[in-house]
């Protein structure tokens, strides 16, 4: 009568895992929210180069036009 009690004891200890260890700072995972900000802000970088090219030329115009007395 107390084996089966005995063993079902065992099995329920050996069923049990140990607790994982938390990660150490030099393998933690990267963070998405960085991949996810690049991934928005790309088109709005690449808008704001443009703005900022036609601004320039915009400039060099006017000053050409003003050069040859317009």
């Amino acid at each position: 009568m107390r084996l089966p009690l005995i063993l079902a004891g065992c099995l329920a200890l050996a069923a049990c895992n140990a607790p994982t260890p938390d990660p150490t700072p030099d393998t933690l995972p990267e963070p998405q929210s960085t991949q996810l900000r690049d991934a928005i802000n790309e088109p709005l970088d690449k808008a704001k180069a443009v703005e900022a090219n036609q601004a320039a030329a915009d400039a060099g115009r006017r000053k050409a036009l003003e050069d040859a007395g317009g």
